[in-house]
């Protein structure tokens, strides 16, 4: 049975948007496609949406879950991420949403013990609606054996190199945007060359609550510039943390960057390992008010 599109989907969705948080996932290949889908179902979310062209498939125990429904949808093929966002945006006002691609994990304090939907209670009784995320580069250690840089057991991330800039407020020459900054760090300030200037920061506003007129836009941020902050006025807020194979895959990919590239690691590199605990002591999530 063909997967339904996303205007036939949110026409009819079942359950899959009756309660949140929900998890929309978009596979640009199958690099480790099934294990995404687990990690996020293991971390609590009550529907995780598949964003994925028919030709790719799923593992059974994944496809058989009550929790993953599944869409076609092509991002190689020219679909695009930022109008599927805001469409199942639109259609569910209210409800706590998210949004990765295949090759990412979601990491937030405490994520061992506590769920999403927790975490995300917390944070809305702080009169948040939106969270932000860092994008940390993952990359395999040994590049001869995982040529497309993605290995789970082999997996490295910088354990420095990040840094933060004002930004720039096109309304306001004199004065920065308050409460938002551009951060950077990992592969895509290593190998800059490479990389887009638009496409260089590692800020994602991944987490966010659904409601109307709300847009995403195409360089990560919301209509809302509130959405867009890292705090509230008065202390600090939870941050997460997304570790991701993507930047490393693309540059692997690339043939005007891959052939550049024998190996990721370099002397600030160490095995990740797949613990909330590392990102925190590294600073690259902040547990806020919560513990």
């Amino acid at each position: 049975m063909p997967s339904p599109r996303l205007p036939d989907f949110l026409a009819n969705p079942g359950t899959a948007l009756a309660k949140g948080p929900v998890a929309m996932i978009f596979a640009e290949d199958e690099a480790e496609l099934n294990s995404t889908l687990r990690h996020h179902l293991d971390s609590g979310f009550k529907s995780v949406l598949a964003f994925l062209p028919e030709s790719f498939d799923l593992a059974p125990d994944v496809a058989a879950s009550e929790h993953v429904h599944r869409i076609a949808y092509d991002l190689a093929g020219g679909d695009s991420l930022f109008e599927a966002v805001n469409a199942v945006i639109a259609a569910a006002p209210g409800l706590w949403m998210y949004y990765c691609y295949n090759g990412e994990y979601l990491f937030y304090p405490f994520c061992e013990t506590r769920t999403v939907g927790e975490m995300l209670t917390f944070h809305a009784e702080e009169r948040r609606d939106a969270m932000l995320c860092y994008v940390i580069d993952l990359y395999a250690g040994d590049l001869d054996s995982h040529t497309n840089a993605v290995s789970l057991e082999q997996a490295h991330m910088d354990k420095s190199g990040y840094y933060a800039l004002a930004r720039p407020d096109p309304d306001n020459h004199n004065h920065p945007k308050e409460r938002q900054l551009d951060f950077f760090g990992g592969l895509r300030w290593r190998y800059e060359e490479h990389i887009p200037v638009k496409r260089r920061k590692i800020d994602r506003i991944a987490l966010f609550r659904a409601k109307p007129d709300l847009r995403l836009r195409d360089d990560h941020t919301f209509s809302d510039e509130e959405y867009n902050t890292y705090a509230c006025p008065w202390h600090h807020n939870l941050t997460s943390a997304v570790v991701s194979f993507r930047t490393a895959k693309a540059l692997k990919s690339n043939p005007g960057s891959t052939f550049d590239i024998q190996t990721f690691k370099w002397h600030n590199s160490i095995p990740f390992e797949w613990h909330s605990r590392q990102l925190l002591d590294l600073g690259l999530m902040e547990p806020g008010q919560w513990f």
